[in-house]
């Protein structure tokens, strides 16, 4: 108990009576969460799952559209305004850390490879097309990170904040840049971080 006030300590009243609100709506509604900030919004919500220790900062959403679905693992924490849209299937694995303003897409308005949509469509009126997106174990993704369609990250991943991941990046590695790529791998030898290439 003591820790528990010393932790509402550290925050200011209006913070309290915030989490307090959040508290309630999260058993209510999401009682296998640990805790959902408001506002929290979703779109189709029983594409939605997720195992116990859930929590998101707030102004996060949840769109799934058609029968797209969003899977998440045990222990997923989620930082402010975090965005996943799925037109197919987002799923990320247990214990993974994702601070505010990621983007998470496993779709697209229309397709853009040889047979690519016209450009003179709006694109509102394109046909959306999606490729799944999977995040493995124990990934942690920076502040403003973009994940894009198709693209799958390794159990131990790090991304590096306001990192583009448009393509398959392997375990145990530290990316950055756009389009993110590995900087670094742990090496499990010597159990160090060392640097690719």
């Amino acid at each position: 108990m003591t820790s528990v006030l010393g932790e509402l300590g550290k925050h200011a009243f209006s913070d309290i009576i915030s989490m307090g609100v959040s508290f309630v709506f999260t058993k209510l509604f999401y009682p296998r969460a640990t805790l959902i900030r408001r506002p929290f919004h979703i779109r189709q919500k029983g594409n939605l799952s997720f195992a116990s220790g859930f929590t998101t900062g707030r102004g996060c959403r949840f769109e799934m559209f058609e029968d797209g679905a969003i899977k998440l693992g045990r222990n997923c924490h989620i930082g402010d305004n975090v965005h996943f849209a799925a037109l197919r299937l987002i799923e990320v694995g247990d214990d993974c850390l994702m601070a505010s303003k990621v983007f998470i897409s496993d779709l697209s308005h229309g397709s853009y490879g040889v047979d690519g949509c016209n450009p003179d469509l709006p694109p509102n009126d394109r046909p959306l097309v999606g490729s799944p997106v999977i995040i493995g174990n124990n990934v942690w993704i920076g502040e403003n990170v973009c994940i894009l369609q198709g693209v799958t990250i390794g159990s131990g991943t790090v991304v590096g904040a306001n990192a583009t991941v448009s393509r398959d990046l392997p375990e145990r590695c530290i990316a950055v840049g756009s389009p993110a790529r590995p900087i670094k791998r742990f090496d499990d030898v010597s159990e160090t971080w060392v640097r690719c290439g």
